[in-house]
């Protein structure tokens, strides 16, 4: 008899991936045998299991909460997100955000549902939904996942990969651990070989699912990178991080014939670092499935050859949403360069230095309250832009404006605020929260490049878009690259 447990999932299709072991479904599902007990991805080595001791699952959680063990052979840990969701509940987007930054290590699903504006029976409803399991099944099951992989790749002792996990103490880990895995954290330890290190630096490598344009990518982040901030070099991205009251940074550099970043972390210390890798995947756009964005995309003519010619596009997002939102600002109507120096001077005068420097890594971005109180005038805006910033650095101080708020709510809220327009606003959703949908529809070169010899409106452009929701923002990156490739 056939099984699965989501609308989402075909167990046909989902039969013929697994039995073909076919990367390119590797993390939209994965599979419980009956027979064993175990869930795997659709890549596991293991012999391939009898249909009729097969259940597929939209995710890892869900699997788990159906009382499977994960598979120490194919490390359902490090299978690539599982994004099939994100363009249709902003609301599970807007939640897994928030667990992924501890919102229910120390909070109750009551809690954490108040914070999205819904009850916690609906927010219940939509998890199983969009991924098959509740949302505390989901906070475990992604703890578990990160410490198993720190257990396999780091030499963390066991009580920092607790605390960096999420686990209020090493004998709740230790209990969570065995249960899921049936052995303790440190015999799998031993059974795996912990990387050298040749520095101080925590590494970890980050999974996602190809094609993947690292080019497109980096040169995106180089054109813009802050010098003090951030270096960008033809192998590798680094930049200065605060996380909580600790500083460092983070690098992140290709992996060469694998499908993965190398993220290496400096001077943060381990309880820092489920956050910085839950941030880097967002900032890095590991969680997309280009297969799904061109399925909407490619049927739009303006489009295809963009997408024959750059597959492996991703949206670049932000280490810090409120820095984006104050380039932004520092954005409008002027020259990227322009943009990058007034930046620049704002950090030389208001941001903090950093107390373990690296090369070209020495300060970090000004905080809202750095900037609240600050007098910009000097650094070269004009007295309306230095107004406009002030003004938004208090609203974010002031919790006026939330970078935790859903995408709808952050654009009204923004644009409540002088002089910031519906332009600025998308970019910051776009680029600070990675809304795949975001859509900058006043932006001049958007309208040229797809209204061909004829500029469009914007509200011709908004017209044409309509077709390429939920992924606008990855037609936004399209027609930008295609445009700068024209000169």
């Amino acid at each position: 008899m056939e099984h699965a447990t989501s609308m989402h999932l075909d167990f046909a299709a989902c039969d013929r991936a697994r039995l073909a072991q076919d990367p390119r479904f590797d993390g939209r599902f994965f599979i419980g045998v009956t027979s064993t007990g175990i869930y795997c991805r659709s890549i596991c080595p293991a012999p391939t299991a009898k249909q009729r001791n097969v259940r597929y699952f939209p995710s890892a959680a869900a699997a788990a909460e159906a009382g499977f063990r994960p598979c120490l052979r194919c490390r359902p840990e490090a299978a690539p997100g599982s994004p099939a969701w994100l363009g249709t509940s902003a609301t599970v987007r807007r939640a897994l955000k928030l667990i992924q930054e501890g919102a229910l290590d120390t909070e109750s699903v009551d809690h954490l549902a108040s914070r999205l504006g819904i009850g916690p029976r609906h927010l219940h409803r939509l998890f199983v939904q969009h991924l098959g399991a509740s949302p505390l099944a989901v906070a475990q099951t992604r703890r578990l996942h990160f410490a198993k992989h720190l257990i396999d790749d780091t030499r963390l002792a066991m009580t920092d990969i607790a605390l960096a996990s999420g686990f209020g103490s090493l004998r709740r880990f230790n209990d969570a651990f065995r249960q899921t895995y049936g052995r303790a954290p440190r015999e799998l330890r031993r059974e795996r070989r912990s990387q050298a290190g040749v520095d101080d630096a925590l590494r970890l490598r980050l999974a996602y699912r190809p094609p993947y344009d690292w080019v497109a990518l980096r040169d995106f982040l180089a054109t813009r990178a802050l010098p003090g901030v951030e270096r960008v070099s033809e192998g590798g991205y680094a930049r200065t991080v605060r996380m909580g009251a600790a500083s460092g940074w983070f690098e992140v550099k290709p992996v060469p014939k694998v499908d993965a970043l190398e993220l290496a972390v400096h001077g943060l210390g381990s309880a820092a670092l489920f956050g910085v890798v839950s941030r880097v995947r967002q900032m890095f756009d590991l969680a997309a499935d280009p297969a799904d964005v061109r399925a909407v995309l490619k049927k739009d003519k303006r489009l295809m050859p963009l997408l024959r010619k750059r597959p492996g596009l991703r949206v670049p997002g932000a280490w810090d949403p409120f820095e984006i939102a104050v380039r932004a600002v520092l954005g409008q109507q002027v020259s990227v360069a322009a943009a990058r120096t007034f930046a620049m001077r704002i950090v030389s005068a208001y941001g903090e230095a950093l107390s373990n420097p690296a090369e070209g890594l020495t300060h970090l971005f000004p905080t809202p309250e750095a900037l609240a109180d600050a007098d910009l005038t000097g650094i070269g805006l004009t007295g309306a832009r230095a107004k406009t910033l002030v003004g938004l650095a208090k609203a974010v101080r002031d919790g006026q404006v939330s970078f935790d708020a859903g995408a709808e709510e952050l654009r009204a809220a923004l644009v409540a605020l002088p002089g910031i327009g519906n332009w600025t606003a998308e970019y910051i959703a776009m680029r600070g929260l990675s809304d795949p949908d975001a859509f900058p529809a006043e932006d001049l070169i958007l309208r040229r490049m797809a209204g061909g010899k004829q500029p469009l409106t914007t509200k011709g452009l908004l017209k044409a878009a309509e077709a390429w929701r939920p992924w606008r923002a990855y037609a936004v990156l399209h027609l930008w690259r295609a445009s700068s490739e024209e000169t």
